[in-house]
């Protein structure tokens, strides 16, 4: 490995590192959090595990966190040495008070990355954070580079109105990580077209790879506002069932107040229905996990396990207008034992692919429940669900078109039924998508369908549902109907 040794007179910020070289090391991690989790949440366990794991561990120095517009975290904390840094790793992974922080974290975005620095931060308080990684072009000198690095770190960034501070250091794989702090967003913003223009910074940037390098511009958690992120509308649903763990009462401004069409029979339309049902909330109020979360247009549809008077499986259709709630559907049901293949109600896959063949899933789904569950032609089944693969979540029936079979048997032999008279709304989003139905089931029962499909290459591989009797009309709290 080709390296500088720099001295800290020379103040060479780069650090293209011997074995020798000492400084902090420097960890940064990015990520995004799964979406099903609570933003808000998420940002206030963030301040949690800073004061009660990170700042505790040995050879622990400064934690930041922040935050880019399009919701990528990135979290640097500054070590004595990568020893401290991995040990502190290690037990993160393991230890149990951070679960519940580690677990809102997708995974699969995440990238973590060590720096050794000639120095630490030692800056004023920053507002916001830009960090660039890179490595050199094969054929730079890293003694130039070391060179218009100070001379932009001098001429260029420190002269800028709010510049706090810059570190610049290197890893075992020769990346380079370039970090600057400012006062504040706007000034970040102000000086960052005058760099890209400057001939100094032209030619610094000239000696890097331009297919390695990685810009974020990242503001600190405690300056994010979440009013103003602009977050989708799956997002905002998510928010607004975990505000049931936390009593987070930010969410509630999410459904309109003067516009709120209920279809739960047993709740009371508008604001104020919801608003009764939380006052009679049992001890220790309701809980709500987000299983899976989808959204197709106006419209939000979530599977979640519910502690709802009781531990319920329950789908969830919200209509937004504008940015808000104006309308919500659900289907109810006690939670049950594993059905015969050992499945439950929540289990199963959970990651949504495919967002090319959303219309073309919606359109396979409809079909099968017109032309086989509401025309009766159980000829065709096979052109709609895999003889291959076909998992099943109805706590009832079993694995397989066997299963489904043996289902249609037993009830049949029974004098039971389970009929669909009518398809209400057909919504996806990639590989999944939710039918809402009306019929009879049981023994002749008026009854809602909900069921969520899961497909492959064009057929249904997995089947989850909520059956739920419609009460009668004289037992409503509202007068909107089911639909």
């Amino acid at each position: 490995m080709k390296t500088v040794k720099l001295t800290l007179i020379a103040l060479m910020t780069l650090s293209l590192l011997s074995c020798e070289q000492q400084g902090p090391i420097l960890e940064v991690t990015t990520f995004n959090i799964d979406e099903k989790a609570d933003l808000a949440a998420f940002i206030a366990l963030d301040e949690t595990v800073e004061e009660t794991f990170t700042s505790k561990q040995s050879g622990f120095l400064k934690r930041q966190s922040g935050l880019t517009e399009d919701g990528q975290f990135a979290v640097l904390v500054y070590w004595e040495s990568e020893a401290d840094a991995a040990a502190s790793m290690d037990k993160f992974m393991t230890d149990a008070t951070v679960a519940d922080y580690a677990g809102m974290i997708d995974g699969k975005t995440m990238n973590m990355a060590r720096y050794q620095m000639p120095d630490g931060y030692n800056g004023s308080e920053s507002d916001f954070i830009e960090i660039m990684t890179f490595q050199l072009k094969s054929d730079a000198d890293p003694a130039a580079f070391a060179q218009i690095d100070q001379q932009v770190a001098q001429q260029v960034t420190a002269p800028k109105t709010g510049f706090v501070q810059r570190l610049i250091g290197e890893n075992s794989a020769n990346e380079i990580a370039v970090v600057v702090y400012w006062d504040t967003k706007a000034n970040s913003d102000a000086a960052l077209q005058p760099f890209m223009n400057n001939t100094i910074a032209q030619e610094f940037m000239g000696m890097m790879d331009e297919s390695t390098v990685k810009m974020g511009r990242y503001s600190t958690l405690n300056t994010v506002n979440i009013n103003d992120m602009q977050l989708s509308n799956k997002d905002k649903t998510v928010a607004l069932l975990n505000s049931f763990n936390t009593g987070d009462t930010t969410p509630i401004s999410y459904i309109n107040p003067e516009k709120y069409i209920q279809h739960n029979l047993a709740v009371g339309d508008g604001l104020a229905g919801f608003g009764e049902v939380m006052k009679n909330a049992p001890e220790g109020g309701f809980k709500a996990n987000v299983v899976r979360a989808f959204q197709d247009g106006d419209y939000v549809f979530t599977h979640t396990e519910y502690d709802f008077f009781g531990p319920k499986a329950g789908f969830d259709v919200f209509r937004f207008e504008d940015g808000l709630i104006v309308e919500h559907w659900d289907n109810l049901i006690e939670v049950q034992a594993p059905n015969p293949s050992g499945h439950t109600q929540f289990d199963g896959a959970t990651a949504i692919t495919d967002l090319d063949k959303t219309e073309a899933n919606k359109a396979k789904v409809k079909d099968f429940i017109t032309n086989v569950l509401l025309n009766h032609q159980m000829d065709k089944v096979t052109d709609y669900i895999s003889t291959e693969t076909y998992i099943q979540h109805n706590p009832a029936v079993a694995d397989g078109l066997e299963g489904f079979g043996a289902a249609m048997k037993y009830f049949a032999e029974n004098g039971l039924v389970m009929e669909y008279t009518k398809l209400v709304k057909v919504m996806g989003e990639g590989n999944f998508v939710l039918t809402l139905s009306e019929g009879k089931f049981g023994k002749g029962e008026l009854t809602a369908f909900y069921d969520l499909f899961r497909l492959e290459d064009g057929l249904i591989v997995e089947h989850w549902d909520v059956i739920s009797p419609i009460p009668p009309k004289e037992q409503w709290a509202n007068e909107n109907g089911k639909w």
